[in-house]
């Protein structure tokens, strides 16, 4: 793939490697960085993860690859429990206790049918029988005992609130600071050596690592290339402030293992990436990074080819066709990840109150626990007919589709990540020039307010919620109005834009590249 000097081929600007810890397809911003970044003549391989067989297609002119992924070492799958001072008598494992569990209720089975057989009343042997319902009642209440233990311990070992476990955190920390995440999430390494091979092989000239779990494998493989002469740089993205989201793993280790692994490898990115100016103070604050972050924004691509996105080829589908209702029927939408802390249960619980809305549910896995449970929710209102799941969409159509909606819906709760961000769905609801339903959190909250492009509601109160909506509905145009009046409103709000801004870091680093590219995807006239 290189040519005979070891150079990039003279066709691209260089090689880009750009990693990231999903399916690729659910995530809209690496998909719009692989395929501008393409356009712009640069050879770009996407690199994301799958639980199956690796599979690689074409983006755009980006080549996408998922690299098998293996959780060998992931802590709670093998979940050793054995603590000798905190519960000395539980079993090494949940497992162990439930086979002990089952073996003393076999035992006790066979005892019951031995006690049926004939002979069973004769002296000898109703006395070893006797003696067998003894050891059985005696070892019932000793596995009881030792169960409890397990069950007690492994509570323990998920509650972050355990001192115990905290005791634990603290302690490794202490011992070796910002390596630490080395024992309370050996995990991190599956993820390195399901990527580590491929990327040696492509040989980039930069590495695009996407948030805190890509950013190890990403240091990793740049130290791994310049022992061996290339001067590959390394770009780390940082989509989200990761003391303050919503632990995705479980126990209290995740969160410290998580932010040790970021700090330890922070400082090796050449150039950083994030999602917004708050964003980017707080990871200098952070990490003590020599530069400010460049923000790059997660806007939406908003020149779409007539009929079809540029990346999908397909026709935009129809959402009020896929909810089955008419142009004069009120759609909510919300569209994005499904979470509890994503607080779309609120959309649900209004609609008795709301009688001719709908709801639209554009979300990835439909099929999650969490989105059955909404769908449920619904039945039990009596509004199952009025909510409906929507698959996702190729990312240059998403615009376009959402347009069909009337009210575009940010319920999200209070996190401190939630605090910081115009999260990719705010501008993709702007560009489609929907009114805005927005809970009081803080950088959206007041964006709203300031433009009058929709309103805010507390988060989590339902009748607040409800008279958002109600607002909204009573006069959408006071609302849509606002993206005519304000041109300016949504210039930069573009991907378009903010692929030249990703552009120039890349030519930053690699000066021999920042030469007259290509044009950008969609980059028209825009600035």
């Amino acid at each position: 793939m290189r040519s005979e000097d070891g150079t990039a081929p003279a066709a691209t600007r260089g090689r880009i490697v750009m990693l990231v810890d999903n399916d690729v397809a659910r995530d809209s911003r690496v998909q719009k960085a692989a395929t501008s970044a393409a356009a712009a003549g640069w050879e770009v391989h996407l690199l994301g993860c799958t639980g199956g067989k690796k599979r690689g297609w074409e983006l755009g002119g980006a080549h996408v690859r998922l690299v098998p992924l293996k959780h060998t070492l992931l802590r709670d799958r093998h979940g050793v429990l054995r603590a000798t001072l905190r519960r000395p008598l539980a079993y090494g494992h949940p497992k162990v206790a439930d086979y002990r569990r089952r073996l003393v209720q076999s035992r006790r089975a066979d005892l019951a049918a031995s006690r049926l057989e004939p002979g069973s009343g004769r002296p000898v042997r109703k006395g070893w029988l006797l003696a067998r319902g003894a050891a059985a009642r005696f070892q019932v209440g000793w596995v009881a005992l030792r169960a409890r233990q397990t069950d007690s311990l492994a509570a323990a070992r998920k509650n972050r609130e355990s001192p115990l476990e905290r005791l634990a955190v603290r302690w490794w920390q202490a011992l070796l600071g910002d390596r630490a995440w080395r024992v309370l999430d050996r995990n991190l390494w599956d993820w390195d050596s399901a990527y580590k091979n491929v990327i040696d092989e492509l040989e980039p000239d930069i590495i695009h690592a996407n948030d805190f779990r890509m950013l190890g494998v990403g240091a990793r493989a740049v130290r791994r290339a310049r022992a061996k002469g290339r001067r590959t740089k390394l770009v780390w993205d940082a989509h989200e402030f990761l003391p303050g989201i919503r632990p995705w793993g479980t126990g209290p280790r995740w969160i410290p293992a998580m932010v040790a692994h970021e700090r330890e490898y922070a400082g090796d990115a050449d150039a950083v990436l994030t999602v917004s100016e708050a964003l980017a103070d707080r990871l200098v604050e952070g990490h003590g990074l020599r530069e400010k972050p460049t923000v790059v924004l997660n806007a939406p691509i908003t020149e779409v080819e007539p009929g079809g996105g540029e990346a999908s080829g397909e026709p935009v589908p129809d959402m009020r066709a896929l909810c089955g209702v008419g142009p004069d029927v009120p759609i909510a939408v919300y569209s994005g990840s499904a979470s509890v802390q994503r607080g779309i249960g609120i959309m649900i619980d209004a609609l008795p109150r709301l009688p001719r809305l709908h709801v639209a549910l554009v979300v990835a896995r439909a099929q999650s626990e969490y989105v059955r449970g909404l769908v449920a929710r619904a039945a039990e209102l009596g509004v199952g007919d009025r909510v409906h799941v929507l698959p996702y969409v190729p990312f240059d159509q998403v615009v376009p589709f959402l347009a069909a909606a009337d009210i575009g819906v940010v319920p999200i709760h209070h996190w401190p990540n939630h605090e910081i961000a115009l999260i990719t769905k705010f501008f993709e609801y702007s560009h489609a020039r929907l009114p805005i339903v927005v809970s009081d959190v803080q950088a959206m909250g007041d964006m709203v307010r300031s433009t009058g492009q929709g309103e805010v509601f507390r988060a989590e109160d339902l009748d607040d919620y409800v008279r958002a909506v109600e607002a909204v509905l009573g006069d959408p145009g006071r609302y849509r109005a606002v993206y005519d009046d304000r041109p300016d409103l949504l210039r930069e709000w573009t991907w378009e834009a903010q692929a030249e801004i990703l552009d120039g870091v890349y030519a930053k680093l690699l000066p021999s590249a920042a030469r007259t590219p290509a044009p950008l995807v969609g980059a028209g006239d825009q600035g």
